[in-house]
């Protein structure tokens, strides 16, 4: 059984170009400090899991880094992106899917401005093909299921084929058995597509099944930044995920070994 890595975010060996990087980003609401000085880089094509108790900056962090918030202070750099694709899309718990249009055309509306309308259909089709849904493209989507409606979500935010895929807790509102099969697609799709994955996530055992790297955030700060070296495809319950999984509860609730 391997051993766990710790490894601190600066000594991280980089295989290929960063995606992005955080270098001493702090971001602050009022008198209360929600990041700290963050020093994080990210190479292209890793899938990196962010997990801490409520309130750690998880989002805060994600939102940084998807535009969708400003730093207080220190630099957010990101790496330029190919002709023809995105640089950052992020994907929420809720679905937020048109209510008045149909499948294909929510996913489509990820093109809105990039494509004409017979491609971004097109592409949706294509999408939602990978995703297991392309003969419900018709349908409205208040006929689909909870896991169906984050399925169209997901085709939605990768038709712009981003460099980077932001996942703020997509799967958390999913039954347990949903949520695998959710993990099990999501795994499936990055690894055939290539793009830098950031889940931020509170489940640790989905933390271990998807992600090459787990940092775990505790009071704005980087407490552990863990390599998970598991061959893929992992299966729930396997006993070299315990290991990991161990790891980042005894940092999570300060246990002995944490730091071991």
């Amino acid at each position: 059984m391997p051993k766990p890595q710790l490894r601190s975010v600066d000594s991280a060996p980089i295989s290929a170009p960063p995606a992005f990087s955080f270098q001493s980003v702090s971001r602050h609401f009022g008198e209360k400090s929600v990041l700290s000085n963050i020093d994080l880089t990210v190479p292209q094509g890793q899938f990196v899991a962010i997990i801490g108790k409520s309130g750690c900056g998880k989002s805060t962090l994600l939102r940084l880094l998807a535009g969708l918030d400003q730093p207080d202070g220190g630099q957010i750099t990101r790496a330029p992106v190919q002709p023809g694709q995105s640089s950052i899309r992020i994907m929420f718990q809720e679905p937020r899917l048109l209510p008045w249009a149909r499948v294909v055309d929510n996913v489509a509306v990820g093109l809105t401005g990039l494509a004409s309308r017979s491609e971004a259909k097109a592409r949706a089709h294509d999408l939602l093909e990978k995703v297991g849904l392309s003969d419900r493209d018709g349908e409205w989507p208040s006929v689909l299921s909870g896991g169906q409606r984050q399925r169209v979500a997901l085709a939605r935010a990768l038709i712009g084929q981003p460099s980077v895929l932001a996942l703020d807790e997509p799967l958390g509102a999913l039954d347990a058995l949903t949520r695998i099969e959710m993990q099990h697609l999501l795994s499936r799709i990055w690894q055939t597509q290539g793009f830098t994955a950031v889940l931020v996530t509170h489940d640790v055992a989905e933390a271990v099944i998807l992600a090459d790297r787990v940092i775990v955030l505790d009071a704005g700060k980087v407490a552990l930044d863990l390599a998970i070296p598991l061959p893929r495809p992992r299966r729930h319950g396997h006993p070299d995920l315990a290991v990991y999984e161990q790891k980042i509860l005894a940092q999570l609730f300060g246990e002995d070994g944490a730091q071991a």
